[in-house]
């Protein structure tokens, strides 16, 4: 093959290395959407869900330490394509269990409104009952991995205002 050739082709092949690369980035910026939109496309994104435990039996500690009784609220903050965002999470705590937790998603909008929405529909049997030292090997929730993350630093906030 002369070097003309060669040359020819791989310019051919440099153009579609670049094509297939633009087309994966487009795939991820679709799937992600961007989170610039103002609108509040999801009315229900900002009210809060709560789920309250029936089951009130004493835990052990489990792994790491003991939190006092009560109620704790913080707000985790995470990153996503479209900028930064944050999730609020309130957990009551008796023998160290949560027997309840609401979310505050109302300052999200756009596609990580969805994504929280998503999570907040599947973490409560994630959560509620659980010993808090549990709760670290949260990831993905309902296909919301983002989400997760800015709920464990919330969580995190909480055990060091609950510890004894």
């Amino acid at each position: 093959m002369t070097s003309s050739k060669m040359a020819e082709r791989g310019a051919v092949l440099c153009v579609s290395g670049l094509a297939a690369t633009v087309a994966i980035v487009g795939l991820a910026v679709g799937a992600c959407g961007d989170d610039s939109d103002s609108s509040d496309s999801t009315a229900a994104a900002g009210s809060t869900a709560v789920t309250t435990a029936t089951d009130s039996t004493t835990a052990d500690s489990g792994s790491g330490g003991s939190y006092k009784d009560g109620t704790y609220s913080a707000t985790g903050k995470y990153v996503t394509p479209g900028g930064e965002q944050s999730i609020g999470v309130t957990v009551t705590l008796a023998s160290n269990k949560v027997t309840a937790l609401e979310l505050d998603r109302s300052q999200t909008h756009g596609t990580s409104a969805t994504f929280q929405e998503k999570f907040a529909g599947g973490i409560d049997e994630l959560v509620i009952g659980k010993n808090l030292n549990d709760l670290d090997d949260i990831k993905k929730v309902s296909g919301s991995s983002l989400t997760s993350g800015g709920f464990k630093k919330a969580i995190a906030q909480i055990k060091e205002e609950a510890a004894e």
